[in-house]
């Protein structure tokens, strides 16, 4: 995978964490990391430049410490400040990059809608894989859990999906889901045991064909299938609470489309089960 792992780094303790993250990941991948911070851009206001230049110098210091820690890990890395709007100037440093890792200020449910909104638009904008960590011990997870419908973008989390889990040596949880067709509420109480046999039989076909030529590819990966009814984010969410991993693609082309996250990607992120990828 061509290019840098870029961090977004700010002062918050899931900043440590995403630096963290990046570093295990360089380290197995030979990798090298930019870490890059952001601090407002200037409004002509009076006194302005100083304040700006203070921030500047503040926010390169932290760099620098954790910069250090980089070093220390014995990883090569970079560091750049950038001033103006945070989710702005992450995405614009995305391009060219091999993945973009933020943390997320995500705490679990009932913390408020303001919760993982970055990571939500960041991984929207990004043109590169991003990794979006959560603010809390992920205790021993296993397996990298992914989202398949035999979609194209898909493709491209499957395999995404399975260079992490060989990385890792954890198992592939390949999971697909289906929904039945939606009806008014209590308008259909029981759907006929014909239709929910076809649907079944149809998405574990698709997951097959999904994954068909991986084991090639990966000889050494084991592969877990799993074919569940309901909703695809809740689902996803429910296996990847145990997961290290889930990863999910973004159906984003074009200029607008980019900025428009996928439900089922927006949901995971704004869940935050464990360590989350959005791929493209």
């Amino acid at each position: 995978m061509a290019g840098n792992i870029i961090v977004g780094v700010t002062g918050a303790s899931v900043s440590r964490r995403a630096v963290d993250w990046a570093i295990e990941r360089a380290t197995r991948r030979r990798q090298a990391i930019e870490l890059v911070s952001v601090v407002g851009g200037a409004i002509g206001a009076v006194g302005e430049a100083e304040v700006l230049g203070a921030a500047q110098t503040a926010t390169q210091q932290l760099l620098d410490g954790e910069a250090k820690r980089v070093t220390d890990a014995g990883v090569p890395v970079s560091t750049r400040v950038e001033s103006g709007n945070p989710v702005t100037k992450l995405v614009e440093a995305s391009s060219g990059a091999a993945m973009l890792v933020i943390g997320s200020d995500y705490r679990g449910a009932g913390t408020g809608p303001a919760r993982g909104v970055h990571g939500i638009r960041i991984a929207a904008g990004a043109t590169c894989p991003v990794v979006v960590i959560p603010d809390r011990d992920l205790g021993e997870g296993m397996g990298v859990v992914v989202g398949i419908d035999g979609s194209p973008v898909s493709e491209h989390a499957i395999e995404f999906a399975a260079s992490e889990a060989d990385r890792l040596g954890e198992p592939l949880i390949a999971v697909s889901v289906w929904t039945p067709v939606h009806t008014p509420r209590n308008a259909m109480e029981v759907y006929p045991d014909l239709y929910l046999a076809n649907m079944q039989s149809t998405t574990e076909e698709v997951l097959s064909l999904s994954l068909a030529g991986l084991s090639s590819r990966y000889p050494d990966l084991r592969i877990v299938r799993r074919v569940e009814r309901g909703h695809p984010s809740h689902v996803l969410a429910s296996i990847a609470a145990d997961a290290r991993m889930v990863v999910v693609g973004t159906h984003g082309r074009g200029a607008l489309a980019r900025f428009l996250l996928g439900s089922i990607s927006q949901e995971l992120l704004s869940r935050l089960p464990t360590v989350t990828a959005v791929v493209r």
